[in-house]
């Protein structure tokens, strides 16, 4: 009698391991990577590739919906409504400058969009074999709760990081509370990879979010506030972890930000503490 497997029941296939390491460290994790050949979607307001500190763009979409509510896509190169896309894009080119950069333009003028027009720009960059999607926007309408959550489960399951933005609110959105994302709040200390491990969900990391400098629209500079620009400084440690490690799975990121926060104890497995991103004690040159 041949018995029926159960649903979702395989057969085992050998995979690749991780690099033998005794424990994370940045070195490890992204070295002199600079994010070359990690795909890395920007949904928001659209980039200005113009701004000498965001440079070239590799790809466009700008989503839209016309009069019958039909969705658009215009793969033509755009501008930026507001200068938020511009401003995430230039601290994820900072940490990774050699990674490419998507414009998924789904805000327009007012920094407004709507939710079908999100999961739109979203479901593009998962079809288009993004490898990240920063996404510092949101919805609190509980309507598009089944609907991105199911985007989010499925770049997951596609190996596609979300790295999302909390509100700056306390109120729930979404994408940002699936347990699928890597969601980010904000904190002050003025270092880009300076980045602190949350253990109370939902929020899981916090990184530079507030007063940080940001490239803007027309060419301009602005220094402001929010958990929208902490997603990126995360974003772009992604892109390089993927740049010298590109198998990782999302899991596997999210343990490698977690060793490599600046509020682990290191001590407790015999070594100094070190900010991520300090150098090794015999680089140092103090």
């Amino acid at each position: 009698m041949v018995s029926i497997r159960p649903a979702y029941s395989f057969d085992a296939v050998t995979v690749e391991p991780l690099d033998w390491i005794d424990i994370v460290t940045p070195d490890w994790a992204w070295g002199d990577s600079s994010g070359k050949g990690v795909k890395v979607a920007v949904v928001d307001s659209g980039i200005d590739a113009t701004h000498p500190d965001v440079g070239p763009v590799q790809g466009y979409v700008a989503i839209r919906e016309d009069d019958s509510r039909q969705l658009v896509y215009d793969t033509e190169p755009h501008d930026d409504s507001v200068g938020h896309a511009t401003g995430c894009a230039s601290v994820i080119r900072s940490l990774a400058p050699s990674c490419e950069l998507y414009s998924v333009k789904v805000l327009g003028t007012g920094n407004t969009g709507s939710g079908p027009v999100f999961a739109a720009g979203l479901r593009w960059a998962l079809d288009n074999g993004m490898n990240v999607c920063n996404l510092s926007l949101g919805t609190t309408n509980r309507e598009f709760f089944c609907l991105l959550h199911e985007l989010a489960d499925r770049a997951y399951f596609g190996n596609v990081a979300l790295v999302t933005a909390a509100n700056n609110m306390p109120i729930p959105s979404f994408p940002s509370l699936y347990s699928s994302v890597i969601s980010v709040a904000s904190h002050a200390k003025q270092d880009p990879y300076t980045f602190y491990y949350n253990p109370r969900p939902p929020v899981e990391f916090e990184a530079l979010g507030i007063d940080v400098r940001l490239a803007w629209i027309k060419h301009t500079h602005i220094t402001t506030t929010g958990n929208s620009f902490a997603a990126p400084h995360i974003t772009g440690l992604v892109a390089k972890i993927l740049g010298k490690h590109p198998k990782v799975t999302v899991f596997q990121l999210k343990t490698i930000l977690r060793q490599l926060a600046a509020n682990v104890d290191r001590t407790k497995v015999g070594l100094p503490p070190r900010l991520p991103g300090e150098p090794r004690r015999e680089e140092s040159t103090a």
